[in-house]
């Protein structure tokens, strides 16, 4: 849940869990070189996703920072403990509506809410929807002795220079995510060598949709973002991102890590972290930032980098429940939430 605790007062985007984006993973398939595994999940509750909402995959492969492919994400109300999803795929100028359009790839679906997977084959994509074990890891309680997160500040205001605020204990290890999947061949992704991918969960309300979240690096939109500018950098654009968010992201790096401006940007320029969208060269070995695995310790290397050095490590281990078949994610805990 790298992306987690993006709404107001470290609440959900507009108050409602099933909105929340908590991470994006892209990596090579372990069993084929040649296909991408992409990976969005949602929801800290694991419970059905909302149905009023698109949850979406942008893909840029020509470095302009506009979708050039938009894997969408749609689901049917639930009933008695059941749901459905269907999956758009566009591509070109249609990729940049808002909308669930392109070609509709899969239809009514069923969502697997318990530990049996339940892929879907559509042509040559793999798809997979429904509630997961979390790979994410970290110590919540030493981010809560960390950071001041009084009067809206979130995690902008760490307590620097004191004694390691780590209590050495994972707080994910029983946690679920609802997940959605889709290994597909990379040449489908275009890559040039690389691609840049970010996710939007957006929803209908009073007739238009309302840009209720987004993700890309992990623990960028957590760690930069007060209760002033949440909402407008969820429902922003990655385009826009240089231009609107530099000043705020070195302003901070100035309290946090002492960089100067110039240091400031140049860090932000190495970690390539806006505009906020994972970058993923396939011809490469996944690695953060190289896309995203679920080993990745991402929590050490965002405070690494906001405290330049300064926040030791956690000393936490991945998690070993993964899988080394699709959907990759482990089985969902029985009392996870």
């Amino acid at each position: 849940m790298s992306n987690h605790f993006t709404g107001l007062s470290l609440g959900a985007p507009l108050g409602d869990q099933r909105l929340d984006l908590c991470d994006l993973y892209a990596f090579q398939s372990p069993h084929d070189p040649e296909r991408t595994v992409l990976i969005l999940n949602a929801n800290p509750n694991a419970d059905a996703l909302h149905p009023d909402a698109i949850y979406r995959l942008n893909i840029d492969n020509d470095g302009d920072c506009l979708t050039d492919m938009a894997i969408s994400y749609v689901f049917s109300p639930p009933q008695d403990g059941r749901q459905t999803f269907s999956v758009f795929v566009a591509h070109g100028d249609e990729a940049r509506s808002a909308e669930a359009v392109g070609q509709q790839v899969v239809t009514d679906a069923e969502v697997s809410f318990g530990t049996v997977a339940n892929p879907v084959t559509a042509g040559p994509y793999t798809f997979f929807a429904g509630s997961r074990s979390d790979a994410f890891f970290f110590d919540y309680d030493g981010i809560k002795n960390l950071f001041d997160t009084t009067g809206g500040r979130n995690f902008t205001a760490p307590h620097l220079g004191g004694k390691a605020p780590w209590t050495g204990v994972d707080s994910n290890t029983e946690a679920n995510v609802f997940s959605t999947v889709v290994e597909l061949p990379t040449s489908e992704l275009r890559a040039d060598p690389e691609i840049r991918i970010w996710g939007r969960c957006s929803v209908r309300k009073d007739g238009r949709l309302v840009h209720a979240d987004r993700a890309g690096h992990p623990s960028v939109s957590s760690f930069f973002n007060t209760d002033e500018t949440k909402e407008e950098y969820n429902a922003s654009e990655p385009v826009n991102d240089r231009e609107r968010w530099t000043d705020l992201f070195v302003h901070l790096m100035g309290h946090t890590g002492n960089y100067s401006r110039e240091e400031a940007i140049a860090a932000i320029d190495a970690d390539r972290i806006l505009p906020d969208m994972l970058v993923f060269d396939p011809s490469k070995p996944a690695r953060y930032p190289n896309g995203r695995v679920f080993t990745d310790d991402v929590i050490n290397h965002r405070l690494s980098f906001l405290s330049a050095g300064d926040i030791p490590p956690t000393g936490l281990a991945p998690h070993t429940d993964l899988l080394d078949e699709f959907p990759y994610l482990g089985n969902p805990h029985p009392n996870g939430n």
